[in-house]
């Protein structure tokens, strides 16, 4: 049997040399394949080629995501500082390694900034090439013809009796003329080909914004990541707390905490300004499981685009932050500024103004600090919490019954000595460190604490001074949040998922109509369709193009929808005069 396969074929001779020595556990190799060296550009060939694969591209989009959790598990440097370190201190074994692995800086760490600039490559590296191959997809032709159309998942057909076919003047190639312009009011581009034989066939293709909505998408998500990229390069955020009566200015001494971007230059800002006249809080005084809580915050405010412009008043609320400068400025908090004046030794004003209370729970029981260095012969110092509707409990503790400020009350413990900020050292304002102060009065004194209520004066110890609570005031948290690369990031986020649908739900078909005349005179028209992948609407596809190429050509015959059935048909195809298959892909 060998040697009749090999009859009548050239013999060729192989001088091969084997190692056949055998070694357990290893197959036999051959000691004279040799593995060509990729060498640097091969390696880099090789390197690309692996990073642009879109298997690579979703693996790192998934990889993003993940590295992005530890940004909302730890603190991070750029939002709040103060926690950050705060954090490192409470956790002295783990925080310095958690430093070093930049998890407090997650967003701009190497890491992440390598996973980001990765997938940006991988993105490009795809969407390029299959750019080119739709291009030219376009500009091409439906392929060619099957030879037997039967083949595909989907084919049918159908016969013009030939009666009919003399009648109305229909030839072979009048009806690949015919199907062609019913399937391009259908949506395909078509092809009309072999019009001079006796098989002329028709070439449709539709779909192709099914790979156009996909290349739309990965675009997309490069200018989502330009977008995010932009704006952390040139984008700014800062935090200020106003008080009413008073204004900020857009600047960059005038933020009480600043975050830049990485290329941030202040000569960005705009030199917009914003006063807030008045804010107000509205409780429920109405169910008693509520009774208190807060319903509305609304800050009325007045701006100004910069100098010379003229003043708007704007009203800004909760979730409905007011856009200006380039900036939207956000309400975040809200608390009381009690007024309060400090005397020194000598009798002069050491301190006055509003001071800026924190809350601590819902009914506005607020912790507050109060720095005079300017307090001779020694600097003063105040902590203590503010009380916006005080009450008095059987044991002597003094505490708020109700957010509204309906009996304000101040107690303070007073110190004096070194507050620490002639050294130029930055000083938290909300924290007073009583270390290397000497306590004048206290709650745990003999002397007792200081108990204000407003209009109220109390004078220290020693001669030290006094203190005047004058009145209160409401003041507001605002977040201004400046990023350049908002508005596109909401743009190529729309086309990405506008993308997305239309790759998802366009389906990519080929079909193919082939007519041919029989010695009889009777007009055969066959089609067939193949989708790209899977496409369950395929077979209900077919059905409506026979249904079209029907209506055309044959005949109705009794109601609507019911056409002429010739016997040949019937005996030939069981279902009339057309013939319908859909296979399994």
């Amino acid at each position: 049997m060998e040697s009749n396969r090999l009859e009548g074929r050239p013999t060729v001779k192989q001088d091969v040399t084997q190692d056949t020595t055998e070694r357990p556990g290893t197959p036999e190799t051959r000691s004279d394949v040799v593995l060509p060296s990729l060498g640097f550009f091969g390696t880099l060939r090789w390197a690309w080629t692996q990073l642009t694969s879109m298997r690579t591209a979703l693996f790192l989009l998934l990889l993003l995501a993940v590295a992005a959790v530890p940004g909302s598990l730890f603190p991070q440097r750029p939002a709040n500082p103060a926690v950050v370190t705060q954090y490192i201190q409470d956790n002295p074994d783990t925080g310095p390694i958690l430093d070093w692995f930049q998890l407090f800086d997650v967003y701009s760490s190497v890491w992440f900034s390598a996973i980001y600039l990765l997938l940006f490559m991988s993105l490009i590296g795809c969407v390029i090439p299959r750019a080119i191959a739709h291009f030219r997809a376009v500009r091409s032709k439906p392929p060619r013809t099957p030879k037997r159309l039967s083949r595909l998942p989907v084919h049918g057909m159908l016969e013009v009796p030939a009666d009919q076919a003399r009648r109305t003047g229909l030839t072979p190639a009048a009806a690949a003329e015919q199907a062609a312009a019913m399937l391009r009011k259908r949506g395909y581009r078509v092809d009309v080909r072999d019009t001079g034989t006796d098989r002329p066939s028709v070439g449709a293709e539709r779909g192709l914004a099914k790979e156009l909505g996909n290349l739309v998408f990965h675009t997309s998500l490069i200018g989502v990541l330009v977008s995010v990229a932009v704006g952390g390069l040139f984008g700014y955020n800062g935090q200020k707390i106003v008080v009413e009566g008073d204004s900020f200015v857009n600047t960059l001494i005038g933020y009480d905490s600043f975050s830049p971007g990485s290329n941030f230059s202040d000569d960005r800002l705009e030199p917009y300004s914003l006063r807030l006249d008045s804010f107000d809080v509205r409780f429920d005084r109405e169910q008693e499981s509520h009774y208190g809580q807060p319903l509305d915050f609304t800050a009325n405010v007045t701006t100004q685009d910069g100098p010379g412009a003229p003043e708007e008043a704007q009203v800004l609320k909760v979730n409905a932050p007011i856009t200006i400068g380039g900036t939207n400025v956000y309400l975040v908090g809200n608390g009381y500024a009690p007024m309060v004046t400090v005397r020194d030794g000598e009798g002069n004003i050491a301190s006055e103004g509003p001071v800026v209370s924190v809350p601590s729970d819902g009914l506005y029981t607020s912790l507050i600090v109060i720095k005079a260095p300017d307090a001779k012969p020694d600097q003063l110092g105040f902590v203590g919490f503010f009380l916006p509707t005080a009450f008095v409990d059987e044991q002597g503790v003094s505490f708020s019954r109700d957010p509204d400020p309906f009996n304000p009350q101040l107690n303070l413990n007073s110190y004096y000595g070194d507050l620490g900020l002639d050294d130029g050292t930055p000083e938290n304002v909300y924290v007073l460190d009583t270390e290397d102060l000497t306590e004048l009065n206290s709650r745990t004194s003999d002397d007792g604490g200081i108990v204000l209520g407003v209009g109220q004066t109390f004078d220290l110890p020693e001669g030290k001074g006094s203190v005047t609570f004058d009145g209160l005031k409401r003041y507001v948290a605002l977040d201004i949040h400046h990023d350049p690369g908002e508005v596109g990031a909401l743009v190529f986020s729309t086309l990405a998922l506008l993308g997305l649908t239309a790759s998802l739900f366009i389906g990519r078909r080929r079909l193919w109509v082939r007519t041919g005349e029989q010695p009889d005179g009777r007009l055969m028209v066959e089609y067939g369709l193949l989708a790209r992948g899977e496409d369950h609407r395929l077979p209900a596809e077919g059905q409506a193009v026979e249904k079209l190429l029907a209506d055309r050509w044959l005949e109705p015959q009794g109601g609507a929808g019911e056409h002429k059935v010739p016997e040949a048909a019937s005996s030939a195809a069981g279902t009339g005069q057309s013939h319908h298959n859909a296979k399994d892909n």
